[in-house]
């Protein structure tokens, strides 16, 4: 990690393990802050918290790199200073990540990414901003001061499709969790045919998922999330990150436990999702083959 930070540019401030950081013989955490996290104890959890707070107010950058098995505490602890999360990273996944936050350094020359991974960024806030501009153009009364994808406030009482907005009450419901499932399973399905990367349409695939959810009133952690973008946990994550910036998404505390967080669809997300599904003939009692 050092290596690659000092090849961005950066220069080193400090190079220690997480429990020195903890001690507070650490001073201004400059502008990039590099983390390894395999495992999420308690008083891990405890620094990183404290990490997110600090590196919201200062306006520090993190880059936080962990393993699947703790991706679910290790996104809880930070809510406040934007991190980017990487699973399981590879140096390249690593070196986007600071290349990323080049971009929003002042005073820093941002260097030539690969054209790949250049056209990758491209995408990705190309296409988010595009769903975003598609479903507020669907969802009828923007919010005063804000528009349609103003991003509110999570609340822990969100129960899912029971607690629907005015507008989306008037409008066609979703369908039940069964036939949203048997929709997934239709993309999926064409995997066992074809190259599952011809059909990688991760953003999608989030929202389908969260769709089933909210039709079952259930809570989404962010590894189940992960899974069901059909893309490296990574990737899903800045996907996921996107779209809470672009208010599709929200993200929910967990109330039984302060350390995780749920990520659920915006009321107004799924007014638009009600009537897609509705615009394709997918109800609660009839199912028609669509092409997915």
């Amino acid at each position: 990690m050092r290596d690659d930070a000092e090849a961005a540019g950066f220069r080193i401030l400090e190079c220690c393990g997480l429990d020195e950081f903890g001690s507070g013989s650490i001073g201004a955490l400059g502008d990039l802050v590099l983390v390894d996290c395999a495992q999420a104890d308690a008083a891990t959890t405890a620094l990183l918290s404290r990490l997110d707070v600090r590196c919201g107010k200062s306006g520090a950058h993190l880059v936080v790199s962990t393993v699947m098995e703790s991706l679910d505490i290790v996104f809880g602890c930070f809510a406040l200073s934007g991190a980017q999360i990487l699973v399981d990273p590879g140096r390249a996944e690593r070196i986007m990540a600071i290349g990323r936050v080049l971009a929003h350094v002042p005073n820093l020359r941002l260097r030539e990414l690969a054209e790949d991974d250049r056209l990758l960024l491209l995408r990705l806030t190309e296409q988010v901003g595009q769903m975003a501009q598609r479903l507020e153009s669907l969802s009828p009364g923007q919010r005063e001061g804000g528009g349609a994808f103003r991003l509110e406030a999570a609340t822990q009482e969100w129960k899912g499709q029971a607690t629907t907005s005015a507008s989306e009450s008037a409008g066609p419901s979703l369908p039940d969790a069964a036939t949203i499932r048997g929709f997934i399973r239709q993309r999926q399905a064409r995997a066992r045919f074809f190259d599952a990367d011809l059909f990688a349409d991760p953003a999608w695939d989030i929202l389908l998922d969260l769709t089933a959810a909210r039709a079952e009133c259930q809570m989404v952690s962010v590894t189940s999330l992960c899974i069901a973008a059909g893309v490296p946990a990574t990737t899903a994550l800045r996907w996921v990150a996107q779209m809470v910036d672009s208010g599709l998404l929200l993200r929910i505390p967990d109330p039984a436990d302060r350390r995780r967080a749920h990520i659920a669809l915006a009321d107004s997300t799924a007014v638009a999702m009600s009537r897609y599904f509705a615009e394709i003939g997918v109800t609660t009692n009839r199912r028609v083959a669509v092409a997915a």
